[in-house]
This record gives structure tokens, sequence and C-alpha cells, in this order.
């Protein structure tokens, strides 16, 4: 070994001059090797954690542009979609327009089609009469013919006998009479042709008119149920019992939305027509359309942070940042700069508005149908206990206050007091809105 060492690993003198003496350092071959060990361990470890670091950095700077790209495209799908849901609420507006144009139309042609009825039965009442003068009036004057042959026979002697005066007058108003009659009564059978004639043309237009609204029906019947399905669906989505939800809003929300008055074109007790019954299914859909987008704004379905953002942390059970250990989380954390905007994520009344341990700064507002969101660890509040604020109104800016380790939001969302996971109402709009 010592000749191996002696081979490869001589001893060597490093001299140390100086003006007035001269020294040397012996190094011997094991202290090489311990050099020489020491300087590539040294050397290895410096490779490797530069490597490390600079996988470490390439890997999350990728993970934060996809999460870049993934946060765009998401926005740019949720202004699409919030595009779609204006488009098709003008689409409905658009319908209701014609709806009305349509009823206003539908009642014109029902009181003209009644003023005809009503006139075809005056015309038929008046040749009824008509008839009846003219039978009266020939048989006046078959009996006047009558009484002119018996006086215009010929006596005993052989010779006619002269009218009297009063029946030449008689029989001269009599035919008069029944000439008139008679123009009377063709003038009268044509206005009952005419009559008819309108009737049907009436008819005609009738029809044409129940065709259009049949379409017009079906173009508000489908706008209905693309308009209320989807929102239907969200509420279910976020776990939220939608019958119990309209029942509620329609009892207590007496200042907007109320019920719609039904149509009714019969005020003789009629059974109603299918059309009145398509119309008050409408209605009662609008209604319903219109109760829905009231608890909408009352459900926290908004985003509380409208700016860019990464969700750290999901609800439930995780690893404690701080302490390591296994603790339950009951929000949502959504990371961003301090002083971010945070708004309201639905109508509601501030509860609390100041400082609260491990939540920092933090704001409660209570909700209907008994919710409550919570937004913790912010930089300023913007609002007071018993201020009333409105989906979308801004609450304060996000920090880092209380038991944090960097700026973010705690978003909460409780109902009945018990949490429950926010990006259940989260995802729930992003599929409408």
């Amino acid at each position: 070994m010592r000749a191996f060492l002696e081979k490869h690993f001589p001893e060597r003198r490093v001299f140390l001059r100086s003006d007035a003496d001269t020294r040397f350092i012996r190094l011997r071959p094991m202290t090489q090797i311990i050099a020489a060990a020491g300087g590539t361990m040294i050397v290895s470890w410096t490779i490797i954690a530069t490597a490390i670091l600079l996988m470490d950095s390439i890997g999350s700077g990728n993970y934060r542009e996809q999460a870049m790209r993934d946060q765009q495209t998401f926005r740019e799908s949720l202004n699409a979609m919030a595009a779609e849901r204006d488009l098709r609420e003008q689409e409905a507006l658009a319908a209701q327009d014609r709806f009305n144009t349509a009823l206003e139309r539908i009642s014109v042609m029902q009181t003209e089609l009644l003023q005809s009825e009503a006139r075809r039965g005056e015309l038929e009442t008046g040749i009824d009469v008509i008839q009846s003068t003219l039978r009266k009036t020939l048989d006046e004057r078959d009996e006047v013919r009558a009484e002119l042959a018996a006086l215009q026979a010929p006596s005993e002697n052989g010779e006619r006998e002269a009218l009297p005066a009063y029946a030449e007058d008689t029989l001269n108003v009599l035919t008069a009479a029944l000439s008139e009659t008679a123009e009377e009564r063709d003038a009268t059978e044509r206005g009952a042709q005419d009559a008819l004639a309108q009737a049907d043309e009436m008819a005609e237009r009738i029809a044409l008119m129940e065709d259009q609204n049949d379409a017009i029906f079906r173009q508000l019947e489908e706008a209905m149920t693309v308009s209320v399905e989807p929102l239907d669906k969200m509420f279910r989505a976020a776990g939220m019992n939608t019958d119990t939800l309209i029942d509620q809003v329609r009892r207590g929300y007496t200042g907007r939305g109320g019920p719609l008055t039904p149509i009714s074109f019969s005020t003789m007790g009629e059974v109603s027509s299918p059309d009145t019954e398509r119309a008050n299914a409408i209605l009662e859909r609008l209604e319903e359309l219109d109760l829905y987008r009231i608890a909408a704004e009352k459900a926290p379905f908004a985003m509380p942070v409208h700016g860019r953002f990464r969700y750290s942390s999901q609800f439930g059970t995780r690893r404690d940042p701080k302490t390591g250990g296994i603790r339950q989380h009951y929000g949502t954390d959504m990371a961003a700069p301090v002083g971010t905007p945070l708004y309201a994520a639905a109508d509601g009344v501030v509860t609390h508005a100041g400082w609260s341990s491990g939540y920092g700064r933090l704001v409660k507002i209570k909700h209907d149908f008994g919710i409550e969101t919570r937004y913790a660890h912010m930089s300023r509040l913007g609002v007071s206990v018993g201020e009333r604020v409105s989906r979308g109104e801004r609450i304060g800016d996000m920090g880092a206050s209380g038991r944090v380790t960097g700026p973010h939001l705690h978003y909460e969302i409780r109902v009945g007091g018990k949490p429950v996971n926010p990006m259940n109402y989260i995802k729930a709009a992003r599929d409408v809105f």
C-alpha cells in the first residue's frame, strides 16, 4: 500500500521562503489523498446542488406558466359563458315582446271575429223577418188577386164589372210593396253572402294567426327551458333544494319578482283554450326565471377575487403549513399580492368586520337561505357591521394578517353554521355564468 501511495501520491514539499529564512511544508501521501477526496466531495456536492436548484426552478416556472394558462383559459370560458347568458336573456326578452304583440293581435282578431259573428246573426235575423214579411205580403197579394179575379169575372149578362177605385189603389200599393220587398230581399241576400265571405276570410286569417302563435309559443317555451334549466342545475349542483328555495323567495321577496297575472280571453266563465293555458304556463316559467335570478343574487355564486390568483389550499383535511400536522381546513385559499381587491359573493348584511384570532382581519356576511360567507387575513376592511352589501361590491383588500405564511384570502361558506366546500358553489356557477 505504501509503495502504491508513494508511486501515485509521492511525498511533496512546499517551500515558503522569506528574506531571512526558508521553511517547507511536507505533504505526505495520506494528506494528499484526504485533500483530494475532500475537494472531490465539495465539487460533487456543488454540482448536485446546482442541478437540483436548476431542476426545481425550471419545474416551478413551468408550473406557474401552466397555472397562468389554465387561469386565462378559465377566464375566457367564463367571459364566453357570460356573453352567452346575456344573449339568451336578450332572446328571452325579444321573444316576450313578440309574444305580447301576438297576444294583442289575437285580441284584435277575436274582437273582429265576434263583431262579424254578431253582424251575421243580425243579418240572419233580418233575412228571417224579411222572408216572413214577404210571405205575408205574397199571401195578401194572392188574396187580392183572387178578389180581383172574382170582381173581373163576367156577370150573368156576359159583361165584366168595373173594379172599384179602392181596389185599383190597393193593387198598385201591393205591387209596389212587392217590388220593394223583392229588392230588399235581394240586397239582404247579397249582404249575407258578403258577411259569409268576410267570415271565411276572417277564419283563414285566424288559422294563419294560430300557426304563427304556435311557432311563437314554441320559441318562448324553448327559450324558457334554455334559461331555467341551467339555473336549476346550478342550485342543485351546490346542494340546494330548488323547490324549497323558490318557495322561500316567493314568500319573502315582495319588492321584486311578484306573481304574474294569468291570461284570460273570456269573461263568461268558459273553459280556457289551449293557447291560454300555454301562455299562462310561459308566464309561470317567466316568474320562475325571475325568482331564480333573485335567488342567484342572494346565494354566493360570485367569485370573491376578480384579479389573477391561484388556489393555494383546498377544503378538507390537509397538512398544517406551520406545524406540519394533519388538520381540517374549512375553506379555500386564494393567493395573490397584498392589496388585491376582494368582493362580496352575494347580497347580504355584514355581521362581523374586525380582528379575529387566527383569521386576522375578518369580514362575515350573512345571506339568505341560512348562508354565511367569511373573508379572512385581509389587509384592509372596507365595510362595517350592519352594512348591507350587494353582490360584487368591494369589501376590502387581500392581506397576510393572522396565522398565515403569506398573503392570501381564506374564503369560507357556512350553511346553517356548518362549513361546506366553496368549490361546490364556484364550480356550479362556472357552468352558468
